[in-house]
């Protein structure tokens, strides 16, 4: 994916974030599924597995996902593409809950700043930049 929609859809999120308010209530009623997940930490293939056992994203498929999207794994840019594409297209349905690891520092820790660095040598320190104000 170009760096220019990457930037897009980062831009897209950080807008419609800033909309929402800071705590989230999620139900439904009872014969609907919510199906929570957290600590992605990179792992994109993790991310397609939940989707091939419980379904996409959708107005019949709930999702909260619980932080730690990002560092330890590889594929942290990777995973925030699908999670910020869900999220704008099914908002009703998708929602993302800050965890520590959507923080600057410990992304300096453990790696996802290097990571994200390495995606793109023209634009990745403006995508990392982007990143951290979507966090």
């Amino acid at each position: 994916l170009h760096a220019r929609y990457v930037l897009n859809l980062l831009h897209e999120t950080r807008k419609h974030l800033k909309q929402l308010p800071n705590i989230s209530h999620v139900s439904t009623c009872y014969s609907e599924e919510i199906t929570v997940c957290g600590d992605l930490h990179g792992q994109l293939d993790d991310l397609f597995l939940i989707f091939y056992k419980n379904g996409l994203p959708s107005p019949s498929k709930t999702y909260v996902f619980n932080g730690d999207f990002v560092d330890r794994g590889k594929q942290s840019l990777e995973i925030l593409i699908v999670l910020f594409t869900f999220l704008l297209i099914y908002p009703k349905e998708v929602h993302l809950n800050r965890g520590n690891h959507e923080d600057h520092m410990v992304n300096l820790r453990y790696g996802a700043c290097v990571g994200l660095l390495g995606v793109s040598r023209v634009h990745g320190k403006k995508i990392l930049k982007m990143i951290q104000n979507v966090f």
